[in-house]
């Protein structure tokens, strides 16, 4: 019989290989292989259940609903409506509704994100009659910039506050400094002028026909209750066990009962519209992850780094930062961030240092390393999808070219004020 240790391993490299080449079967890759490791020991059930973090699990679903349910009230639209119609030239308008799309996604799901303002951004290339393919590139990685910036903006930043047990508070202020929301800010506002560099050609004005209507406030009544209840769940659960994760599971079952109510429609319908995929592949990572972590991986990898970087810590933060931005360009920044956040701790430990530099550094290169190439990220990969369904198929330099030249101007900037804060 094999080691755990051994299979543990084998299964980890095994799937995360096999995310790279099955994207499209990523969920069933996660779920079979965290089965594998428990069928085969590497693992044992109760330690399976529990190297799943629920509290980030509720996050993740009740976040998706609220922000399902808010996309559906036509709100976000409606306001990218307006921004393009008040602005003063095609370039600034274009900008508007990336920094639109960056403030949804720092509360809402990038790909919804996405989704919803996409329609605004190609029916203004269709009446200017330009090319759409740059300005759903800007749309795309603008959403994945802002996403980092709070607890509920993405995956993996609810996969840093489960690991390091922040709650909503925290990712604006961390014991007492400036924490990760100010460093995305930075970046957002200095590749803010790559996107302006990339539009700046379109100088004529712009004006829309209103059609988007509001089909009704409650949602968004209900998403800005959210936030404020998660920004004061820190004096009811400063150990971010459950709160956080049981607030948004109660503010989705309420959007849920609304929508129901309000259109008609049965609740299994709604149920059937949420992303599943991603909330057992989430599942599956946890377990995987966890595998690695009981058998001693993590200690043995963070060994390893440490050795190669000494006592040279700018040497090891500047490492795990730009690993994080390549890694993150080619491969799914959940899987990654999730193997890499406890190497990140362990690391820190070893050197004595605090961990908060590591992990925020982390966080930002994974994050926004996604921005790199069109398949880096999920809302990359649907916005793509939606160039190609009209007849702007985009190539993968064609995409790098404004992807690249924006990540280099977000990250380093971003992780420059993370080191001035972090390092002692």
């Amino acid at each position: 019989m094999l080691e755990p240790k051994v299979v543990s391993l084998v299964v980890f490299i095994t799937a995360y290989v096999l995310f790279v080449f099955l994207t499209n079967r990523r969920t069933l890759v996660a779920v079979c292989a965290a089965a594998l490791v428990v069928l085969l020991g590497a693992i044992s059930p109760k330690e399976a259940f529990w190297a799943i973090n629920w509290n980030v699990m509720g996050i993740f679903v009740g976040t998706l609903v609220v922000a399902d349910v808010f996309m559906q009230s036509r709100v976000p639209a409606c306001l990218a409506e307006l921004i393009v119609d008040k602005a003063k030239s095609t370039a600034w308008a274009i900008l508007f509704l990336c920094a639109m799309t960056g403030f949804i996604s720092a509360f809402a799901e990038n790909v919804a994100t996405v989704l919803i303002v996409a329609p605004i951004a190609l029916s203004l290339a269709q009446k200017l009659k330009i090319n759409p393919t740059k300005m759903m590139i800007a749309i795309a990685i603008s959403s994945n910039l802002q996403g980092a910036a709070t607890l509920i903006g993405d995956p993996p930043s609810m996969l840093l506050g489960g690991f390091a047990k922040m709650n909503f508070a925290d990712f604006f202020f961390y014991r007492g400094r400036p924490s990760i929301f100010f460093a995305v800010e930075l970046g957002a506002l200095t590749s803010f002028f790559v996107l302006y560099y990339v539009f700046r050609a379109h100088r004529q004005k712009t004006q829309l026909l209103m059609v988007e209507k509001v089909k009704s406030w409650v949602p968004t009544i209900i998403l800005i209750g959210l936030i404020l209840l998660l920004a004061a769940s820190s004096f009811f659960d400063p150990g971010f066990s459950c709160t956080a994760g049981s607030l948004c599971m109660i503010a989705g079952v309420i959007s849920m009962l609304w929508h129901r109510r309000a259109n008609a429609r049965p609740l299994l319908h709604s149920l059937k519209s949420l992303d599943w995929h991603t909330t057992f592949f989430l599942m599956g990572i946890f377990i995987l992850v966890g595998s690695i972590t009981v058998t001693g991986w993590i200690e043995t990898i963070s060994d390893s780094l440490s050795n190669l970087i000494g006592e040279n810590i700018l040497f090891g933060y500047t490492l795990i930062v730009f690993i994080s931005v390549f890694v993150s360009a080619f491969v799914d920044n959940v899987p990654f961030l999730a193997t890499m956040l406890p190497v990140a701790l362990s690391m820190s430990e070893r050197l004595q240092i605090n961990p908060s530099l590591m992990l925020f550094g982390l966080l930002i290169g994974a994050s926004l390393g996604g921005n790199i190439s069109p398949i880096g990220a999920s809302a990359n990969i649907v916005a793509c999808g939606l160039l190609k369904k009209e007849g702007h198929p985009v190539k993968f330099m064609q995409f790098v070219k404004i992807g690249l030249p924006f990540t280099v101007a977000a990250v380093v900037p971003a992780c420059l004020l993370v080191w001035l804060i972090w390092r002692n």
